[in-house]
């Protein structure tokens, strides 16, 4: 029997798309992957490892020209090695810009 109660307040969607991150204190942005996507929160796929609680400022850029880009302050919550030069980011949206 599939009794499952979902425990998130926002339904979480798995995408596939560009995003462009950098931290508050570096200049330097690179690209990666986002993975999901919910209204609390993203997942990305980074080649460089971030420490939870560290702040950055993400754009998600859909593949689609109807929805335009999100850009976002986040805060890392948790980076796991998924291969070599290879990292998940999860993160909460602390803020949507502008």
């Amino acid at each position: 029997m599939l009794d499952y109660d979902e425990k998130r307040n926002y339904m979480r969607m798995n995408v596939d798309c560009d995003i462009t991150y950098k931290t508050l204190d570096g200049s330097d942005e690179k690209r990666g992957r986002c993975t999901s996507l919910s209204g609390a929160g993203l997942s990305f796929i980074a080649d460089t490892p971030f420490e939870p609680g560290l702040a950055m400022d993400v754009c998600v850029e859909p593949k689609k020209s109807l929805t335009p880009p999100m850009a976002a302050l986040i805060e890392v919550v948790r980076c796991t090695e998924k291969a070599p030069d290879q990292y998940e980011i999860a993160a909460i949206i602390k803020s949507i810009k502008g």
